[in-house]
Protein backbone atom coordinates (compact mmCIF):
# COMPACT_ATOMS: atom_id res chain seq x y z
CA UNK A 1 0.00 0.00 0.00
CA UNK A 2 1.29 3.47 -0.80
CA UNK A 3 1.24 6.16 1.87
CA UNK A 4 -0.73 8.66 -0.28
CA UNK A 5 -3.92 6.61 0.03
CA UNK A 6 -6.05 8.30 2.64
CA UNK A 7 -9.47 7.01 3.57
CA UNK A 8 -11.69 9.79 4.95
CA UNK A 9 -12.52 9.58 8.65
CA UNK A 10 -16.26 9.50 7.90
CA UNK A 11 -15.96 6.37 5.74
CA UNK A 12 -17.45 3.31 7.53
CA UNK A 13 -14.98 0.94 9.13
CA UNK A 14 -17.32 -1.84 10.10
CA UNK A 15 -16.13 -4.74 12.14
CA UNK A 16 -17.15 -8.18 11.07
CA UNK A 17 -20.49 -9.22 12.43
CA UNK A 18 -20.90 -12.80 13.50
CA UNK A 19 -21.18 -15.22 16.34
CA UNK A 20 -19.52 -18.37 17.50
CA UNK A 21 -21.18 -20.79 19.88
CA UNK A 22 -19.68 -21.96 23.11
CA UNK A 23 -19.09 -20.72 26.62
CA UNK A 24 -15.63 -19.26 25.98
CA UNK A 25 -15.23 -15.72 24.55
CA UNK A 26 -14.24 -15.75 20.89
CA UNK A 27 -12.80 -13.24 18.47
CA UNK A 28 -13.76 -13.32 14.82
CA UNK A 29 -10.54 -13.11 12.82
CA UNK A 30 -9.00 -14.53 9.68
CA UNK A 31 -5.50 -15.37 8.64
CA UNK A 32 -4.00 -12.95 6.15
CA UNK A 33 -0.37 -13.23 5.08
CA UNK A 34 0.56 -15.20 8.19
CA UNK A 35 -1.18 -12.82 10.61
CA UNK A 36 -4.63 -12.83 12.18
CA UNK A 37 -6.77 -9.87 11.17
CA UNK A 38 -10.13 -8.72 12.56
CA UNK A 39 -11.91 -6.39 10.15
CA UNK A 40 -10.37 -4.93 7.03
CA UNK A 41 -6.67 -4.51 6.34
CA UNK A 42 -5.62 -1.01 5.24
CA UNK A 43 -5.47 -2.19 1.62
CA UNK A 44 -8.94 -3.75 1.84
CA UNK A 45 -10.36 -0.61 3.45
CA UNK A 46 -8.79 1.50 0.69
CA UNK A 47 -10.27 -0.74 -2.00
CA UNK A 48 -13.76 -0.49 -0.47
CA UNK A 49 -13.46 3.29 -0.14
CA UNK A 50 -12.17 3.60 -3.70
CA UNK A 51 -15.12 1.56 -5.03
CA UNK A 52 -17.61 3.71 -3.09
CA UNK A 53 -15.97 6.97 -4.19
CA UNK A 54 -15.95 5.80 -7.82
CA UNK A 55 -19.63 4.86 -7.58
CA UNK A 56 -20.47 8.24 -6.00
CA UNK A 57 -18.68 10.04 -8.85
CA UNK A 58 -20.64 8.04 -11.43
CA UNK A 59 -23.93 8.50 -9.58
CA UNK A 60 -23.38 12.27 -9.27
CA UNK A 61 -22.92 12.60 -13.05
CA UNK A 62 -25.95 10.39 -13.73
CA UNK A 63 -28.11 12.19 -11.17
CA UNK A 64 -27.15 15.66 -12.48
CA UNK A 65 -28.11 14.48 -15.96
CA UNK A 66 -31.49 13.17 -14.77
CA UNK A 67 -32.21 16.38 -12.84
CA UNK A 68 -31.50 18.44 -15.96
CA UNK A 69 -33.30 16.08 -18.35
CA UNK A 70 -36.40 15.23 -16.30
CA UNK A 71 -36.63 18.17 -13.92
CA UNK A 72 -36.43 16.02 -10.79
CA UNK A 73 -35.78 17.81 -7.52
CA UNK A 74 -32.47 17.10 -5.82
CA UNK A 75 -34.14 15.18 -2.98
CA UNK A 76 -36.28 13.13 -5.38
CA UNK A 77 -33.31 12.27 -7.60
CA UNK A 78 -31.07 11.27 -4.68
CA UNK A 79 -33.92 9.22 -3.15
CA UNK A 80 -34.38 7.34 -6.42
CA UNK A 81 -30.66 6.70 -6.69
CA UNK A 82 -30.52 5.38 -3.11
CA UNK A 83 -33.41 2.98 -3.77
CA UNK A 84 -31.74 1.72 -6.95
CA UNK A 85 -28.42 1.12 -5.20
CA UNK A 86 -30.14 -0.69 -2.31
CA UNK A 87 -31.98 -2.87 -4.85
CA UNK A 88 -28.66 -3.84 -6.47
CA UNK A 89 -27.14 -4.62 -3.07
CA UNK A 90 -30.23 -6.55 -1.94
CA UNK A 91 -30.22 -8.68 -5.08
CA UNK A 92 -26.56 -9.58 -4.53
CA UNK A 93 -25.44 -7.80 -7.69
CA UNK A 94 -23.30 -5.32 -5.74
CA UNK A 95 -21.26 -5.98 -2.60
CA UNK A 96 -21.68 -2.94 -0.36
CA UNK A 97 -22.70 -2.75 3.28
CA UNK A 98 -25.64 -0.61 4.32
CA UNK A 99 -23.24 1.88 5.92
CA UNK A 100 -21.23 2.05 2.68
CA UNK A 101 -24.40 2.70 0.67
CA UNK A 102 -25.39 5.51 3.04
CA UNK A 103 -21.90 7.03 2.79
CA UNK A 104 -21.96 6.73 -1.02
CA UNK A 105 -25.36 8.42 -1.27
CA UNK A 106 -24.23 11.23 1.04
CA UNK A 107 -21.05 11.62 -1.02
CA UNK A 108 -23.08 11.67 -4.24
CA UNK A 109 -25.18 14.52 -2.85
CA UNK A 110 -22.00 16.43 -1.93
CA UNK A 111 -20.68 16.07 -5.49
CA UNK A 112 -23.83 17.33 -7.18
CA UNK A 113 -23.86 20.87 -8.56
CA UNK A 114 -26.09 23.15 -6.52
CA UNK A 115 -25.25 21.56 -3.18
CA UNK A 116 -23.12 22.90 -0.40
CA UNK A 117 -21.98 20.62 2.40
CA UNK A 118 -24.63 18.07 1.43
CA UNK A 119 -27.55 20.53 1.68
CA UNK A 120 -29.41 22.12 -1.19
CA UNK A 121 -28.47 25.78 -1.65
CA UNK A 122 -31.16 28.11 -0.57
CA UNK A 123 -32.62 25.55 1.87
Amino acid sequence: MTEDRVVPEDFPRELWAGAASGSQPKVLARERDGRYVAGFTQDELWMRYDACEDLAQQLAAYTAHKIAELGWSLDDAVGRIEKSVMRKVGSGSWDFSTAEVLWTVRRTRELLPGTLDGEARGS
